[in-house]
């Protein structure tokens, strides 16, 4: 009640603010102050809101104040600063086309992850169910003030194709079954639980359903079922007596520590496309789907099945685009290869997420300057994203070796935050560096930085230096004077496009919102032939994002979303493509964007929305 009465007040408390009253009202209680922490704050007002509709109505809570109050409780507000909500899901683990000397060989994981890393952690207490681990992920955002809208799905577990393709259509069809049944147990930011009453067990049919589904065969939650043959197994990669894919098929080929066919793994194209036309109209929409692989295995075929899977970016490993650093760390790529990928992600209109490395064998702070620059500025690449982090020498790791004999050193702070920074200032206007670290914790981490502020530190070290990167200038939640705002347009080329950049700007050069319009070269389309899903004249709208705070679809926030910026970002793209000579224009929608693209002209044309601009 004394947050709500400062919130009628028009006071808006701090952190500080809320901290004083949690350890006030515990010590009042004689109870251990984290009984009443701000993560439970939230939690405890929809249960009363559920639980004790009497109760709650005596609070006279206004829709309006009930926005307040979620706002001043939100935690990690950063997690839809950026306009959406993010769910990040873990493949089970699986065998791998790779050898990388850093990755690390977790047993009980997809390679190159580790069972601690958060989201790993929550796929394996939920048998790296697809449909479990979204449902529990829309728990925790609810629980914590975010908006569940408008979700982004991000499918990480190293290279997608190396799955199985049942297991891929199963997986991504539990994604969309999980959004479309907004499974939300507990106390939520969500109506769904408006009608509970007392006594009702808060935990949704399809979750328990299926978790009784995995405890009749046998399968705990939690640690593997079958723990001391993953022992064994880890034990002989770690003593280098086993290869990670020998002991996947060793646990996992004749034991049933992960589910082998889950609960069944049956699913076709089309039944997904069913979940898919559900979802556009769904409480909970995908609007976005970002789905992980390597360069060798971008393929036109590849391509094609992540659109009808409803993919819109692709996170892909590059590491490195020094063939010599690529053949040292057992990469098996050639930069001319990840070249071709580059180039058929953009023309097929994907967004681009990169994983570009710092640190590697045989790498020095020089030459690693000299990589990234080539990343950031050579057409043939130029990604949209980069998640640009160090290496780090991890349990099971083959680099241990090299650690060990002296081949490969971790950079001493100052040479990494140097490295980082001068790459940071090489970023250009339209690009976002998301991340500078893996979600390694510091007691997994043998030899490296285990700065887990690393970013920070980059920042701080750039103090007053011109920084064009997106992420440095995202508004975040800050309200925005819209008539203040201008358009920028950037333009940039690449090897098969011309690409413009269209940014809403405000006059201190933070950023809003942007365009992405991609202008396929007329004799990149030509020359690939029936390769590509597009044709001559066809520009590509490749992505639209206005930030600020993820509110709800159709709702009228304080924030930069829902005031008709990316329509008429949408507008100019057209004005300029059409002014270009472009006859058509095609966006690689989201399935639950479609409904807003066919608002504004769009038809649904194959594995895009198409719009005649003549």
């Amino acid at each position: 009640m004394q947050i709500l009465n400062a919130l009628r007040r028009g006071e808006e408390p701090s952190e500080r603010d809320l901290g004083r009253l949690v350890n006030a009202q515990a010590k009042l209680a004689h109870q251990d102050k984290r009984r009443f922490s701000k993560r439970r704050l939230l939690p405890f007002y929809f249960q009363i809101k559920r639980e004790q509709p009497a109760r709650w109505k005596s609070w006279d809570v206004s829709p309006e104040l009930e926005r307040s109050l979620i706002a001043a409780l939100r935690m990690k507000p950063r997690r839809s600063a950026s306009g959406v909500s993010t769910i990040t899901v873990i493949t089970k683990p699986w065998a791998c086309s790779g050898s990388c000397v850093f990755c690390p060989s977790d047993i009980r994981m997809p390679k190159s992850y580790l069972h601690d890393e958060p989201a790993c952690a929550r796929a394996e207490q939920n048998m790296f169910d697809p449909y479990l681990q979204v449902s529990s992920r829309l728990v925790s955002l609810a629980q914590m003030g975010h908006a569940i809208d408008k979700i982004e799905l991000i499918v990480l577990g190293g290279t997608w194709s190396d799955y199985p393709f049942d297991y891929q259509v199963w997986f991504i069809s539990e994604l969309f079954r999980a959004l479309n049944e907004c499974t939300i147990g507990g106390a939520a930011q969500t109506d769904l639980l408006s009608t509970a009453g007392p006594g009702i067990d808060p935990t949704p049919v399809g979750v328990r359903q299926r978790r009784e589904w995995y405890s009749a065969r046998g399968f705990g939650f939690g640690a593997p079922a079958d723990a001391e043959r993953v022992r064994s197994a880890q034990l002989a990669i770690d003593r280098a007596e086993l290869s990670y894919n020998a002991a996947v098929e060793r646990v996992y080929g004749t034991a049933a520590a992960v589910p082998p066919i889950g609960r069944g793994e049956l699913a076709d194209l089309d039944g997904l496309e069913t979940l898919q036309h559900s979802n556009e109209s769904a409480r909970c929409r995908a609007v976005g789907l970002v789905i992980e692989t390597r360069p060798d295995a971008v393929t036109a075929e590849s391509l094609r099945l992540l659109r009808r899977l409803g993919c819109t970016k692709v996170q892909m490993g590059i590491q490195s685009l020094d063939q010599g650093i690529l053949d040292a760390n057992g990469r098996g790529i050639t930069v001319d290869r990840i070249e071709r990928a580059c180039s058929l992600l953009r023309l097929f209109g994907f967004k681009t997420h990169v994983h570009f490395m710092v640190n590697l064998m045989g790498a020095t702070p020089e030459r690693d300057r000299r990589d990234y620059e080539r990343l950031v500025g050579d057409p043939a690449f130029l990604p949209d994203e980069v998640k640009l982090y160090p290496c780090v020498l991890v349990q099971g790791a083959r680099l241990a070796s090299c650690y060990a004999d002296g081949s490969w050193r971790p950079y001493t702070e100052d040479e990494l935050i140097g490295v980082l920074s001068d790459d940071v200032l090489a970023t250009p206007a339209f690009v976002r560096v998301s991340r500078m670290i893996r979600d390694f914790s510091a007691n997994d981490i043998l030899a490296g930085s285990k700065r887990s502020n690393l970013r920070q530190l980059v920042e701080a070290s750039l103090a007053g230096r011109p920084v064009r990167e997106i992420r440095y200038r995202e508004i975040g939640a800050a309200d925005i004077d819209i008539e203040e705002l201008a358009v920028d347009v950037v333009d940039y080329e690449t090897t098969v496009s011309s690409e413009r950049f269209l940014q809403w700007v405000t006059p201190g050069g933070a950023i809003a919102g942007f365009l992405r319009l991609s202008l396929p070269h007329l004799e990149s389309v030509g020359e690939r032939g029936d390769e590509l899903p597009i044709g001559p004249g066809e520009a590509m709208i490749r992505e639209v994002h206005i930030y600020g705070v993820a509110t709800r679809i159709a709702a009228q926030g304080g924030s930069a979303q829902h005031r008709g910026l990316g329509r008429r970002l949408i507008e100019r793209a057209c004005d300029i493509a059409r002014e270009q000579g472009y006859t058509k224009m095609n966006v690689i929608s989201a399935v639950g964007t479609r409904a807003y693209y066919r608002r504004l002209g769009f038809v649904d044309a194959g594995l895009y929305q198409q719009r005649t601009l003549i």
